[in-house]
């Protein structure tokens, strides 16, 4: 182990044990508001955000250092304040007060066994997992989690094979009962589910629909029948499920609708940077949006603008229009002079009902005005259509347009940033080109349409098993790019050859031929390599080496030879 990764344990696990020894302080002190708010009610204004923080926290630090129970029961309290924050006082229900101590009993409970039994909570090493690349490790932390309820164990091998290879984490079984339990011990991303099953005609969509009313949450659901009939397709369109399909299923056919099912659950939280030099008025607005799922970043001073836009990169600016040292119109102004910054959309909150000066500023470029005091759900719906304008805009400009990764440009600017960033932190960062074997044939052989189908299959792959914070670009046509961070060259071999292999293994179609594909790639390394094109000359090279050895292979930078 590195002396980097070993000191970011040490620290991950004094942080933790320092959050353990101050429960038994937070818990006195949240008892202690509670009590005052019983106590006197009409002074929920100053009380209720400062509970609600103490439970914001708990929650938050609570899932950082795998406290999860303790997490869960702050996060249920800090719902109940967020609601009771967001009704006025006429329409609170008469006993909200005394329904906070409904949260304090658990929570003392659940601060005693943490504060006993520190032995249980995960070790250091467990709680940064994500930053390893072990590959039941890389699976658990990001690939989808599907259940395939199927009794014909012979015809879902083949598929949950295929689809593990696609970058799924697959789970069977084979009766609707340990199903069920399994869905209720955990929530899968998405479910594959036989309509017919011995036990009942139509069991399969009747789980789906018990399921339903025991959780009050639809399972996003995929059939897959050996029935064609419309008696059975009704009766998944009237379970909820979103796509159906018949024995035997092609494995890339049941792997778009996957994606098309999952995806809005895999989009990135919208960010949201808030200007307001008041610090109280500016973190009752982050609440809301937080409550609403969304990242949210505070600054007071304007002057810090610029510094916050770099290293926050918003979907979205919300500014107070009167500051004392520059108004939100000279703020909107300010920005408007950066380039990079031009279709970023900016919206005032402010108490300014005047339509002559609120036209005024919308000249410097201001999208609109939200007038306070705000009303939580027109705030939060206002945010999202301007922040998902803004984030699809960015999208069709950054991404490529046939497989959703960083195009050519995106990408090689990407480089540039993650290689600062490696610098900054003294991490090191891996750079991978990666080129599909004599792809020409491919499409020669099969058409464009199959070339396409490998092409996606392979950004399938690289999104569903690689982290969050690493990079994947489609380069050239043919080509992909990944930035790796924070990685051994020993590691980023190991990863890229079980991609390699698995890949290797997914069966394509193309009318009544099969066939398979293999790529080929190369690593560099920082530190070795000190330059952005430094680092992408000799992944290169390295890549045309393992062309040159056969094909089918990686070889890391350096190592051509050995």
């Amino acid at each position: 182990m590195s002396d980097n990764k070993q000191s970011l344990q040490n620290k991950i696990a004094r942080l933790r044990a320092s959050f353990i020894s101050q429960l038994p302080d937070r818990l006195e002190k949240i008892q202690t508001q509670v009590q005052l708010l019983i106590d006197d009610p009409e002074n929920n204004q100053v009380l209720l955000p400062e509970l609600h923080r103490a439970f914001h926290s708990l929650n938050g630090t609570g899932k950082s250092f795998g406290l999860q129970a303790l997490s869960e029961t702050a996060e249920s309290a800090e719902s109940f304040i967020i609601q009771i924050i967001e009704t006025p006082d006429p329409l609170r229900p008469a006993d909200w007060t005394t329904s906070l101590n409904d949260f304090l009993e658990p929570l003392i409970a659940q601060v005693q066994i943490y504060s006993g039994l520190d032995h249980e909570i995960p070790a250091a090493d467990e709680i940064i997992a994500e930053s390893k690349y072990d590959k039941t490790i890389v699976f658990k932390n990001t690939a989808p989690l599907i259940y395939i309820c199927d009794d014909e164990p012979e015809q879902v091998d083949y598929l949950g094979h295929q689809l593990s290879c696609l970058g799924y984490q697959i789970e069977h079984f084979t009766q609707t009962s340990t199903f069920r339990n399994a869905v209720m011990a955990k929530r899968p991303d998405a479910v594959i589910m036989d309509v017919f099953f011995p036990h009942g005609r139509t069991a399969g969509t009747d789980e789906l629909a018990n399921i339903k009313e025991a959780t009050g949450q639809q399972l996003p659901a995929i059939v897959l029948s050996g029935s064609n009939s419309f008696e059975s397709r009704l009766g998944a369109v009237r379970a909820g499920c979103s796509a159906y399909f018949t024995k035997p299923a092609k494995p890339m056919d049941l792997a778009a609708a996957l994606d098309e099912l999952i995806e809005d659950k895999q989009e990135e939280p919208y960010q949201i940077l808030i200007v307001d030099d008041e610090p109280e008025v500016a973190e009752y607005h982050s609440l809301i949006l937080e409550n609403a799922g969304m990242v949210v970043h505070q600054i007071h001073n304007p002057t810090l603008i610029f510094k916050a836009l770099k290293n926050f990169n918003p979907d979205l600016m919300l500014v107070d229009m009167y500051m004392p040292e520059c108004s939100g119109a000279e703020l909107a102004a300010l920005v408007r002079q950066v380039p990079e910054y031009i279709g970023l959309p900016i919206v005032f909150l402010s108490t300014e009902t005047n339509t002559e000066k609120q036209f005024s500023a919308m000249q410097v470029g201001v999208e609109g005005f939200i007038t306070k005091p705000v009303i939580p759900h027109d705030l939060v719906a206002s945010v999202r259509l301007r922040a998902d304008r803004m984030r699809t805009l960015r999208g069709l400009m950054a991404k490529d347009s046939l497989t959703g990764l960083y195009n050519h440009t995106t990408t090689t600017e990407m480089l540039v940033s993650s290689l600062a960033y490696a610098e900054r932190q003294q991490e090191s960062l891996a750079v991978v080109m990666i080129d599909l074997d004599k792809f020409k044939s491919v499409n020669d052989t099969y058409g464009h349409m199959a070339g396409d189908k490998v092409i996606v299959a392979m950004a399938r792959i690289l999104k569903h098993r690689l982290r969050h914070t690493d990079v994947v670009g489609r380069y050239g046509g043919e080509e992909f790019a990944l930035l790796l961070k924070n990685i051994t060259p020993d590691t980023a071999q190991s990863l890229v050859n079980e991609l390699r292999e698995d890949f290797s293994n997914i069966i394509f179609n193309a009318g009544n031929q099969q066939f398979t594909c293999t790529f080929s790639a190369g690593i560099s390394m920082y530190p070795g390599y000190d330059t952005p094109e430094a680092l992408r000359m000799a992944a290169d090279a390295a890549l045309y080496s393992a062309k040159k050895q056969g094909r089918n292979q990686v070889v890391v930078s350096g190592l051509e030879h050995e």
